[in-house]
């Protein structure tokens, strides 16, 4: 999650309350601030969502080429295991 991510959220959130607040005691221009706060909020979080799938994007054509990184030694055993199997084929 990022900042816009996050922030939007706590808007939105407040907002609500904000609405939901202004609905129970019959306050109109209490209920407008909210919704107002909550579309702020959706906006926010919205511009953080494909802020992040923008980088997603990026990362992902930046490392097309590249296999995952995973350091545990059952992988490495098997990538091992994998490399022995391919040279035996090779040389029969």
């Amino acid at each position: 999650m990022n900042k816009d991510q996050v922030e939007g959220k706590v808007k939105d959130v407040a907002g609500r309350i904000e609405r939901q607040a202004g609905e129970w005691t019959g306050g109109k221009e209490k209920e407008v601030h909210g919704a107002l706060k909550q579309v702020e909020g959706k906006l926010q979080n919205a511009w953080g969502n494909a802020t992040n799938a923008g980088r997603r994007a990026t990362d992902k054509k930046a490392n097309k080429n590249h296999e995952p990184v995973d350091d545990s030694v059952d992988t490495k055993v098997e990538r091992e295991n994998e490399e022995d199997v391919r040279s035996r084929r090779q040389v029969s």
